[in-house]
């Protein structure tokens, strides 16, 4: 395309923009707040809770039935918040296009607004400008372009006449004029707009394993509620009051208290990992981070440090170690005095080839200015003390042709580039070669840089360029975080596989991939082009630990997340940068980088890590983990109940009525929300042990074999056994037979007592659930203070419900005899000793097949 140098003319321009429309990118269409709240507030659980409080309204509790409203209100709003926050991802996209723009109209530069922008606009760009539009270039002078944010490629491009740059890049260096061939919705960015809507984040496992267990008590439940309206009718209750009473049986067995308590164990973890710098936007997020599987993390500011620095330098007379910290000027050489005089001279004339770069300090930190490889080289000036350079100077910029820049100045032609440009130029070239090739195994970027003394007829490149002394090379390197190594070797030993995906070139990725101990021992490394184009194809190529992936587009990130999400993998995966945002929002969690990252990138994650640590995801996972071992302990917990306030309904079923009732529906609604609360939450609390991160984590359901043998096995027939006995004995002694219909007072004693037996079988029941594998005494009472606190709160309510009136004869049951109190008190050594039992077992069992032990 072609552009007279008039540019545009002002009139042609506005029909353009009258026919195409504003720079701007499209507007997803949004659904309304009111949609996304009314959602939160419908699904199954929550539909669940709402049926169960119109219940309790029937059967007569209004105070419970507002109880559960809300808890479903409550719970919903703040999903609400938290989906709305990330349904806006997208939107951060606009911030990218600048204000206002440099254009050429009717022959004169003119300032427009970005958004006036149109088709075959010349764009006039210089150093630091944000590109506006997609175009392609007329004419350039250095230019060096930042494409990091769209592509990941760590190093700036260097587009020529007749390439193309796109909207939402920056200019690092030089200046160009572009013919605009894309604007709003037809540029790269706008493509990656999209591709970031149209991913949509996969359902947690959380949430897929609580809608199975809260489908398979809805069902429990109504089932039972209806079974005793059976049985109470066939008992001769009247049709209300059977009614009535299977209603009552139904709410009792709803776990009202679960989805708070699921609720607020995620917010405590999530509370924990920013603690830890690892801010978490999606609750549910906690529980998938501990479950991951794989983990495909960026290089580029998550692995490395993002920043250039000359770590060695090959001189003829010998070898020099250059150390520093990031872009700080003071630092330290290592070398004979002979090659680090050399390495100063080789200082001064890289610097005088890049005039533009510098590092400055802000806000305590020394930041680039200008292309962060000619940064590199002017802190290197710095560390071996080399002083400004001439300011009368003949410069030949960068020129992606000859792959070189030179300067002419009174001290001489000062030269730097790609090696395999610059050595063709210079006389004596010795141990270049081998001295390239071990640098390069190191994955270091290699310059050459070259000078001469200067002659009088150095006024063309062609001709200054020539009779060079090679001077020495240097190696440049965007160094690994500090922490990597250990990181990455503890998600490994936790089971989860690593892969880099990274824009950047594949000898770079696979030389930081063996620096941190990433890369696999069948040492694969591909390019995103040549990736599998069938899903199955490129799981199977990628389902392996240690893999690199280079030069990968936006589409090939997503398309990796989707492939090893049907292979049954839980995907993290990382980044930073507008290319990571759709592979972050559909992949089962995003974590961005906070510190380095865009705005971008933050708004489509689900865990954003301050401090930029890869470390820090470890911290992360290792609390995942443990929330979600912390869920099946206070599910477990919760079930135990169940079973034992169940248990004298069945026996006052079974028995024909001969049996009463042990314990009221009042009373055990009374256990659910008043005792069995806030030790459940402080289950929930339970730090992580040496084992949480020891073996890949069995996340096949919440409540699986084990939980459910403890239940009904162990601990809840436990419970169940201790409170019937402690009510039939004090019923015996005061008198009662069996068919007989006992005492009010008596039964009343009776009942207090099983209700009692039952609270102190869960105190023992609580710390039982602690651990899968050791029994109380091993535990101990310390380790978990909340947990110590809520069984001190838990005496205390149980103390209110037995002796504050109304509430004994409310709930039906009075405080227990002497010799109920001895035998309520039984329960707490037979449920540790039943606990203990058949931990014991189940030990022995693990160690003979050898199987890894649960947290």
């Amino acid at each position: 395309m072609t552009v007279a140098t008039t540019g545009l003319s002002s009139a042609e321009a506005a029909r353009r923009l009258r026919d195409d429309g504003p720079n701007a990118l499209p507007q997803a269409r949004r659904r309304h707040p009111l949609l996304l709240l009314v959602e939160q507030l419908v699904h199954f659980f929550a539909l669940m809770l709402w049926g169960a409080a119109v219940l309790a309204a029937v059967a007569g509790m209004p105070a419970l039935a507002v109880a559960i409203v809300v808890v479903v209100v409550l719970n919903g709003v703040f999903a609400f918040a938290q989906e709305y926050r990330a349904d806006r991802a997208a939107q951060r996209l606009r911030d990218l296009m600048p204000v206002r723009a440099t254009v050429r109209r009717d022959g004169h530069l003119r300032q427009v607004d970005a958004s006036e922008l149109v088709v075959g606009d010349e764009l006039v760009l210089e150093a630091g400008a944000r590109v506006c539009a997609d175009g392609e270039v007329l004419t350039a002078a250095g230019l060096a372009v930042d494409e990091s944010m769209l592509t990941g490629e760590s190093v700036p491009t260097r587009p020529v006449v007749g390439q193309q740059v796109y909207a939402g890049t920056y200019v690092a260096e030089g200046e160009a004029s572009v013919s605009v061939t894309g604007t709003g919705g037809h540029t790269r960015l706008a493509g990656i707009a999209a591709l970031t809507l149209e991913a949509k984040p996969p359902r947690s496992p959380l949430a897929a394993q609580l809608h199975k267990v809260v489908v398979v008590v809805a069902v429990m439940a109504i089932a039972i509620g209806a079974v005793f309206f059976g049985v109470a009718v066939l008992l001769g209750l009247p049709l209300a009051e059977g009614f009535l009473f299977a209603i009552g049986v139904t709410v009792a067995l709803v776990p009202e208290g679960l989805l708070p308590t699921v609720t607020l164990s995620l917010a405590r973890a999530a509370q924990s990992m920013a603690a830890k710098n690892a801010l978490v936007r999606r609750l549910d997020s906690v529980e998938t981070l501990g479950a991951t599987t794989f983990i495909c993390t960026d290089k580029t500011g998550t692995l490395t440090r993002n920043e250039m620095s000359v770590v060695h330098v090959w001189t003829p007379l010998g070898d020099v170690s250059v150390r520093g910290n990031g872009y700080e000027p003071t630092g330290s050489v290592e070398g004979s005095l002979a090659a680090v005089k050399q390495v100063r001279d080789l200082a001064s004339t890289a610097k005088r080839c890049s005039p533009g770069a510098h590092a400055r300090h802000h806000d305590d930190r020394w930041l680039p200015v200008g292309d962060p490889m000619e940064v590199a080289l002017h802190v290197l000036a710095a560390r071996v003390g080399v002083d400004g350079p001439s300011a009368d100077a003949v410069r030949f910029p960068f020129d992606p042709r000859r792959r070189r820049s030179s300067v002419v100045d009174s001290d001489g032609v000062h030269v730097t580039g790609a090696p395999d440009s610059v050595l063709p130029l210079c006389v004596d070239t010795r141990g270049a070669q081998d001295a390239i090739a071990a640098l390069a195994r190191r994955g270091l970027r290699v310059l050459a840089v070259a000078r001469r003394p200067a002659r009088p007829d150095d006024d063309t490149w062609q001709r200054a360029e020539r009779d060079l002394e090679l001077l020495g090379l240097v190696g440049l390197q965007d160094p690994p975080r500090d922490d990597v190594a250990e990181a990455i070797a503890s998600c490994r030993s936790a089971g989860i596989r690593i892969a880099m995906i990274t824009g950047d070139h594949p000898a770079t990725a696979q030389a930081i991939a063996e620096q941190v101990g990433l890369l696999g021992h069948d040492r694969l490394v591909v390019e995103g082009s040549a990736l599998p184009a069938d899903p199955d194809e490129l799981g199977e190529l990628l389902d392996r630990d240690g893999v690199v992936v280079a030069r990968v587009t936006p589409e090939d990130k997503l398309r990796i997340a989707k492939a090893l999400q049907r292979r049954g993998h839980v995907v993290a995966m990382t980044g930073d940068g507008v290319n990571d945002g759709p592979a972050l929002r559909a992949a089962d969690i995003g974590v961005a980088m906070g510190a380095s990252g865009t705005d971008v990138a933050r708004e489509a994650a689900d865990l954003v890590l301050l401090d930029d640590h890869f470390g820090t995801i470890v911290a992360a996972v290792e609390l995942g983990r443990a929330t979600f071992a912390n869920i099946r302990r206070f599910l477990t917990y919760h079930l135990t109940d169940n079973v034992a306030e169940l248990t004298p309904f069945v026996v006052w079923a079974l028995s024909g009525g001969s049996i009463p009732l042990a314990i009221t529906v009042l009373q055990v609604l009374a256990l659910d929300i008043g005792t069995d609360l806030l030790p459940a939450l402080a289950l929930g609390a339970e730090p992580p042990n040496k084992r949480t991160m020891r073996g890949r984590l069995r996340t096949g359901s919440l409540i699986d074999g084990g939980v459910l043998r403890r239940v009904f096995l162990v601990l809840g027939p436990a419970e169940a056994v201790m409170s019937m006995l402690a009510f039939l004995v004090v019923l015996h002694v005061g008198g009662w037979r069996l068919g007989q219909a006992p005492d009010a007072g008596l039964l009343a004693v009776a009942s207090g007592t099983a209700f009692t037996a039952i609270v102190l079988g869960q105190l023992a029941n609580a710390y039982a659930c602690r651990s899968a594998t050791r029994p109380v005494p091993r535990i101990g009472l310390r380790g978990n203070r909340l947990l110590l606190w809520a069984v001190v709160f838990e005496l205390a309510v149980l103390g209110v419900f037995l002796f504050v009136p109304p509430l004994p004869d409310l709930l039906g049951g009075h405080a227990p005899s002497a010799l109920g109190w001895v035998l309520a008190l039984a329960a707490v050594p037979v449920v540790v000793l039943a606990d203990a039992a058949a931990k014991a077992v189940l030990m022995r069992g693990l160690r003979r097949r050898d199987r890894p032990l649960t947290p």
